[in-house]
Parts: structure tokens; C-alpha cells; sequence
């Protein structure tokens, strides 16, 4: 089967904080479900949350590197580990990239 691009995702979820996002990378990876998994602390968010602009004091950016055909299991298993009510989860089609590092989402344990 010919490997194309669109098959890698880019999911993107915010995190209260450094603890939640640490639990759900580590599980995310572990679990074999993302190749990687990239912490970003310190995010300020401004957002409309039933009729009121919210301003949070912090917020966490995991950005996940998989492949899409996990999708669906990483959005349960994050929801099942997220604690908003809402949690954001955004998957985005990966348009192009260095193929070997594609290559890496595919297969992690497998790097060349």
C-alpha cells in the first residue's frame, strides 16, 4: 500500500496543567497510540464558555504525532484521562514531511 501523507495526524489538546498533560502523553505512548508526544507549558488561553469570555491562567499544549487510523482510540483514551468536561482535541491532516520521520510514525520502535 502506498504511503501517503494524509495517513499521519497532528492532534492537538490543551491541559490544565503539567501533571494531566505528562499522565496523558506518557499513556498516549506507552500505549502505542502516538509515536510522540510534544509538551508545551505555559499557554494562555482566551476562550467563550457559555456566554462569558474566559481568560485561563495557564494552560499546557500537548501537540500528538500518530498515525490517523488511531485516531478514534486516542480521542476516547483522552477523553477518558482529561478532566474538563470539555477537553479540546483537534486532529489535523499532516499535508507533507520529511518521509524517514513519517516513516518513524509509522513504526517507532523501528528507527533507522
Amino acid at each position: 500500500m502506498k504511503k501517503t501523507p494524509r495517513r499521519y495526524r497532528l492532534i492537538l489538546s490543551t491541559c490544565p496543567n503539567l501533571r494531566v498533560a505528562k499522565r496523558i502523553a506518557a499513556a498516549l505512548v506507552n500505549e502505542e497510540l502516538a509515536a510522540c508526544v510534544n509538551i508545551l507549558p505555559r499557554l494562555q488561553s482566551v476562550y467563550r464558555w457559555r456566554g462569558k469570555v474566559q481568560q485561563s491562567a495557564t494552560e499546557v499544549l500537548l501537540l500528538i504525532k500518530a498515525c490517523g487510523r488511531d485516531y478514534a482510540r486516542i480521542e476516547a483514551r483522552i477523553r477518558t484521562l482529561h478532566p474538563y468536561e470539555l477537553p479540546e482535541i483537534i486532529s489535523v491532516a499532516v499535508a507533507g514531511g520529511y518521509s524517514r520521520y513519517l516513516d518513524w510514525i509509522e513504526n517507532p520502535d523501528k528507527a533507522q
